[in-house]
């Protein structure tokens, strides 16, 4: 019974804010979500690890509907995901996403990157739009950058812009999709840093990650994923020092070269 739980009996159900319930998915004949089951409390940081081909970014991408699922449900909030249109463009606002990819609007620059979805979902006036973007931007360490076009960035800086970008719409979830493997080892840091930030404010966060250190360090739960399967969920200190499952020992056995 986890602290939570002893006071109010029914907490862990009310703080529920994402949840997958039997989600299937297929690409063709591959089965690559199967009966999927995985709740996300308000505040809490999951990580989802898994060789490659397990389904982790999948996953990550049925929850804001980027990718539809064959049956099962998922709801965010106690709704279920819209279908498409103006309550699509509401739930993608509601829930922040930072790709592999940058994704930044390359003939914008930074501060209008940030600025767009506020002024365009948001319906936010544009002055306080610019007030938020640049409060952002400094929160990530990219304030100087404002001017600037995304190309005139690394690949670090580029990343902080568009983890600034879905701050800016007051996202209830925040999802990383590897959101740091197409970066050069140097930059790859400097983008955790901001991550772990989040994470000790309290942002509720599923993040898609090889980085192993930031999953022991930040994640209140680690999911390890093979096959399309939920195969273990542990604490990170359980898991990594005693993963219960073969498939999980045989994992962390090949990429934590102790």
């Amino acid at each position: 019974m986890s602290e939570v739980s002893v006071t109010k009996d029914a907490a862990p159900v009310a703080t529920a804010l994402v949840a997958l319930s039997g989600v299937n998915k297929h690409f063709g004949a591959l089965h690559v979500l199967q009966d999927i089951d995985l709740t996300i409390s308000r505040g809490e940081v999951v990580v989802v690890i898994g060789p490659s081909g397990s389904g982790k970014s999948t996953l990550c991408r049925t929850v804001n509907r980027l990718e539809t699922i064959d049956s099962g449900s998922i709801t965010i909030d106690g709704k279920p995901l819209p279908q498409e249109g103006r309550e699509l463009a509401r739930l993608r606002a509601d829930v922040g996403m930072v790709f592999q990819s940058f994704n930044l609007f390359a003939h914008k620059t930074v501060l209008e990157n940030v600025m767009l979805g506020q002024i365009k979902v948001r319906k936010t006036d544009k002055k306080a739009a610019e007030e938020k973007a640049r409060t952002l931007l400094d929160r990530v360490g990219v304030g100087a950058q404002a001017d600037k076009y995304p190309a005139q960035l690394s690949g670090g800086q580029q990343q902080r812009v568009a983890i600034a970008r879905a701050l800016a719409m007051d996202p209830k979830v925040m999802l990383f999709d590897e959101p740091t493997s197409a970066l050069d080892p140097e930059m790859i840091n400097e983008v955790l840093e901001v991550m772990q930030q989040l994470a000790r404010d309290g942002m509720t966060m599923v993040v898609v990650t090889h980085e192993m250190g930031f999953a022991r360090s930040a994640a209140n739960r680690v999911v390890f994923m093979a096959d399309g399967r939920i195969v273990e969920e542990a604490e990170p200190e359980q898991f990594f020092n005693n993963p219960r499952s073969d498939r999980a020992k045989d994992f962390l056995s090949k990429i934590l070269h102790h």
